[in-house]
C-alpha cells in the first residue's frame, strides 16, 4: 500500500518551521492495514525532534516518520484479532495509512467522538492524582491551564475534591474559558501584572498544590505563594521551548523549595496500560455524571496540514487537546 506521511527533514535546534518537515511517499505492508482517521498533537513532540532530546526514548531522525498517537479504521486484516471496520488506536504517527502486526493496534469501543482517545488525560490524571495526591482541602494552581494537559488537570483536581482550583493562561479569552466553561474557581492572564501578585490575590492563604507545565516566572510565583508542605508536580517547562536542554528544562531550585517547605515532584507519564486504564475509568465516570468537560480543538485537513497545525499549537493558537481529523 502506497501512503503519504510526514517526515523530519532535519532535527530542530532553535525555532521549528515548516522547513523541518516534508511530505513523503512510502510503502506500508503488514498483517493489518489501517486507514488513519485522526492524529493527536502535543507540545512534547517537539522534544522528540531535537538532537539533544532529554526524554528517555530515542529522538526522531531525519527521514523518519514523526508523530505518535493515531486513531484509525482497519481496512484489511489477516489476523483473527482484528476485523475490517474495527476502530483502533496506535502509536504510528502522522501518515494516511499504517500497517503492522495486530499487536501494534489496540481495539477501541466505538464512541461518538473518538478524539477522546487522543487526549493527554493519562498525563493529567497521573500527575494530579498519583504524583500530587490532590484531595479535599487542597488549593491548586495549574499553569498553562488552557492547554491539553492543564485543561484536564484542573477539572481532575475539582473531581478529586480540591477546595479551590486556580489557572493561568495567555489571554483574557482563555481566562474566561477556564472559569466559565471548564469550572476553574479563578484564573488570570499571566501577561496582566505580576503572576505572584495575582496568585496571592486569588489564594490569600497560599496554594497547597502546583501542577506546572510552564516553568519560568510562574514556577517562581508559585514558590512564593506556596504553603509549607505544598506539593509541586512538575510536568514541563513550555516557557523555555528554545535553547539547549538545560535552558529548556532548568533544574528547579531545590534549596529555595526546601526553605519554604515545598516538595518538588518532577514526573513523566509513560502511558502504561495501568495509567491509561485509570484515566479512562475515572474520565468516563465523571463525564457520565456531568462533572467533566472534554476540551479539544479538532482541525480538519489532509496529512499535509498536520505540520502547520503542530506549529500553531506550539504558538498557543488552540485550546485543550488538539488533533487533526484527516479527510
Amino acid at each position: 500500500m502506497i501512503t503519504r506521511e510526514i517526515q523530519l527533514t532535519a532535527q530542530i535546534a532553535g525555532t521549528p518551521t515548516l522547513d523541518h518537515f516534508t511530505v513523503a511517499t512510502t510503502e506500508v505492508d503488514g498483517e493489518v492495514l489501517v486507514r488513519t482517521d485522526q492524529v493527536g498533537l502535543a507540545a512534547t513532540y517537539l522534544e522528540l525532534m531535537r538532537a539533544d532530546c532529554t526524554l528517555p526514548v530515542p529522538a526522531w531522525q531525519p527521514g523518519q516518520r514523526v508523530g505518535v498517537a493515531a486513531i484509525g479504521t482497519v481496512v484489511r486484516s489477516d489476523s483473527p484479532e482484528l476485523a475490517v471496520g474495527d476502530l483502533v488506536q496506535s502509536m504510528t504517527g502522522w501518515s494516511e495509512y499504517s500497517a503492522g502486526p495486530a499487536a501494534q493496534y489496540t481495539e477501541l469501543d466505538p464512541i461518538a467522538d473518538p478524539g477522546y482517545y487522543l487526549g493527554q488525560g493519562p498525563t493529567a490524571y497521573y500527575g494530579m492524582a498519583d504524583v500530587a495526591g490532590v484531595g479535599e482541602g487542597d488549593v491548586v494552581f495549574v499553569s498553562g491551564a488552557a492547554g491539553g494537559v492543564g485543561s484536564l488537570a484542573g477539572q481532575i483536581a475539582k473531581c478529586l475534591g480540591a477546595t479551590r482550583v486556580i489557572g493561568s493562561a495567555g489571554s483574557p479569552a482563555k481566562v474566561d474559558y477556564l472559569v466559565n466553561e471548564l469550572g476553574y474557581d479563578a484564573a488570570f492572564d499571566y501577561h496582566d501584572g505580576s503572576p505572584v501578585d495575582r496568585l496571592r490575590e486569588l489564594a490569600p492563604d497560599g496554594i497547597s498544590v502546583f501542577f506546572d507545565v510552564v516553568g519560568g516566572e510562574q514556577y517562581q510565583a508559585a514558590l512564593q505563594a506556596a504553603r509549607p508542605g505544598a506539593r509541586f508536580a512538575l510536568c514541563g517547562s513550555l516557557s523555555s521551548q528554545l535553547g539547549d536542554a538545560a535552558e529548556r528544562f532548568p533544574t528547579p531550585d531545590r534549596a529555595a523549595a526546601r526553605g519554604r517547605g515545598v516538595e518538588l515532584l518532577p514526573f513523566s507519564c509513560y502511558h502504561t496500560p495501568d495509567q491509561i486504564a485509570a484515566w479512562r475509568e475515572h474520565f468516563s465516570t465523571w463525564l457520565g455524571e456531568g462533572r467533566f468537560v472534554y476540551p479539544q480543538t479538532v482541525i480538519k485537513g489532509e496529512v499535509d496540514d498536520v505540520p502547520q497545525a503542530f506549529l500553531s499549537l506550539l504558538q498557543g493558537s488552540y485550546r485543550g487537546n488538539v488533533s487533526v481529523r484527516l479527510s
